[in-house]
């Protein structure tokens, strides 16, 4: 099984960058996938989520608006765009899947994403 992020590097606040997330290994279709970040000293967050059709998407208040997930089943890859980024939006940004039915559970290794001007 591969989850890998890439797409993460320096930007400036109000830039946007788009991060994806490319897998293997796994039945892509059956899974739920989500996106969570991590900033330093911090707990890791929720940051968004997407069901295995695309249809169903939800997202915390501190995102939403200017990120948007989504995911081609075709590629078994999903992806984050990230738009209006700001300070607090540095993290390190991983991917997840979760099996439909509960389990099992992948994590990527996380891709960096800091906005500093």
């Amino acid at each position: 099984v591969k989850l890998v992020e890439s797409g993460g590097g320096l930007v400036q606040p109000g830039g946007s960058l788009r991060l994806s997330c490319a897998t293997s290994g796994f039945p892509f279709t059956s899974y739920h996938l989500r996106w969570y970040r991590q900033a330093p000293g911090k707990e890791r967050e929720f940051v968004a989520n997407i069901d295995t059709t695309g249809d169903y998407t939800n997202y915390p208040d501190s995102v939403k608006g200017r990120f948007t997930i989504s995911r081609d089943n075709a590629k078994n890859t999903v992806y984050l765009q990230m738009n209006s980024l700001n300070a607090e939006d540095t993290a390190v940004y991983y991917c997840r899947a979760r099996a439909m039915w509960g389990y099992p559970t992948y994590w990527g290794q996380g891709t960096q994403v800091t906005v500093s001007s």
